[in-house]
């Protein structure tokens, strides 16, 4: 029998992190062993030792050092949910300050599937930028989930109208799409 999927929940800081319980949930269900991987700031977002508890590895949040061997497995896809403003412009020139961020850049390089899911207010999505890096990051094969009407005024984001259930279900899509490939790693 081979070994499990790989899925790396990615998590930035955003009113919805603290929900991505459902998305390790939904993983384990479905077949995944899941690691989680947060930005810096989003540690603080999330529950650490629920996280763990639940997935059975650490929750890591800064790079290691590179004598040190990893502590999870490598991804077989990975999912950025919430992704921030700042996250989606940065991923798209290249920029890796974060482990998430280094983990995204390295891993579409790879191949490897890749889902995101922003959480941004409208004023902020209307940024040209904005609009240019989810174009790009589509463009290169990301699969962008967002529901129509998503969007809320500054100061009024409300994080029980996030997609989680649109994640889930392109993370299924992924499942049945690499069930029966051999891992590249």
């Amino acid at each position: 029998m081979s070994p499990p999927l790989t899925l790396y929940a990615l998590v930035c800081a955003a009113l919805p992190a603290g929900d991505v319980g459902v998305l390790v949930d939904h993983a384990a269900r479905t077949g995944w062993r899941t690691c989680v991987v947060t930005t810096p700031q989003a540690r603080d977002f999330v529950d650490v030792p629920e996280l763990e508890k639940r997935t059975g590895y650490p929750v890591r949040s800064s790079y290691k050092h590179p004598a040190e061997d990893d502590v999870h497995p490598p991804p077989d896809a990975l999912v950025l949910a919430p992704a921030t403003f700042n996250t989606i412009n940065k991923w798209r020139v290249g920029i890796t300050d974060t482990l998430v961020l280094g983990l995204l850049t390295e891993q579409l390089g790879l191949g490897r599937p890749v889902i995101a899911a922003p959480f941004t207010n409208r004023a902020m999505a209307t940024h040209p930028a904005y609009g240019e890096s989810l174009a790009l990051l589509a463009e290169w094969g990301v699969t962008v989930v967002q529901e129509e009407g998503s969007l809320a005024n500054p100061g009024a984001a409300d994080p029980a109208g996030f997609p989680w259930a649109g994640v889930c279900a392109a993370l299924d899509r992924v499942r049945a799409q690499t069930a029966h490939t051999v891992p590249a790693w």
